[in-house]
């Protein structure tokens, strides 16, 4: 993840550090990943992604993906509202992003990674399923993901959290309001009623989400129906 994540790569002392571990054990590690390929090393000496990462990728995508019905629920939603949308669901006790649709409005909002959902807690879709989900399966999930601030918005006060939680139990929908990302705002609704492990949610310009909120709980109320 670090050496994803970085322009240039990464020398063993900084790979060492970020990760907290001793120089020795982080060469052996680096050996090891060199030899499968995983990783590679420049002139410099610094430590890049390797070609089979390409091909982990790939099956990365082909084995942790959408249920069949759940891509066209996607897109139905984006092509009607104009909005990046995507799926959200349980997958092996966490929360994760399924399929993803790209927005064609002119200003849309920042791209949303397969797999990867950071801070649930602080996000439409993932506030939804955890008020939706058994109650200790959502102990669990917040015993192992705590309440990180992301904005001066995210909710990281449980009491407060169990109240949204409420609310969200009584109406079936959840709003990120600014929340994960500052002028970001999102809206999730369950499938099934939430006897799903899936959800579904759009994401917005704060300004566009809270102009367009009710048409666009409607219309994502009706896609989640099949309507």
């Amino acid at each position: 993840m670090e050496i994803a994540s970085s322009d240039q790569g990464l020398l063993a002392r900084e790979i060492s550090e970020r990760l907290g571990i001793e120089r020795q054990t982080t060469y052996h590690l680096l050996h090891t990943l060199l030899h499968l390929r995983v990783l590679s090393r420049d002139e410099q000496r610094r430590y890049l992604i390797g070609l089979n990462v390409g091909f982990l990728s790939a099956a990365f995508q082909r084995q942790f993906s959408a249920p069949d019905y759940l891509r066209p629920i996607v897109h139905a939603l984006s092509e009607a509202t104009g909005e990046t949308c995507y799926a959200v669901g349980w997958w092996q006790e966490e929360i994760v992003t399924l399929a993803v649709v790209r927005g064609v409005n002119a200003v849309a909002t920042a791209e949303v990674p397969h797999g990867q959902y950071l801070d649930a807690h602080a996000r439409a879709a993932g506030k939804l399923l955890l008020a939706l989900a058994p109650l200790s399966r959502s102990y669990e999930y917040l015993q192992r993901h705590p309440l990180k601030k992301r904005t001066s918005r995210t909710i990281t006060v449980k009491a407060i959290l169990e109240k949204e939680f409420r609310f969200i139990q009584a109406n079936r929908f959840a709003i990120d309001n600014e929340e994960f990302l500052d002028d970001v705002s999102c809206l999730a609704v369950p499938l099934e009623g939430g006897h799903s492990p899936y959800a579904i949610a759009l994401s917005a310009p704060a300004d566009r989400l809270h102009a367009q909120q009710e048409k666009y709980l409607d219309l994502a109320r009706r896609v989640a129906r099949g309507g």
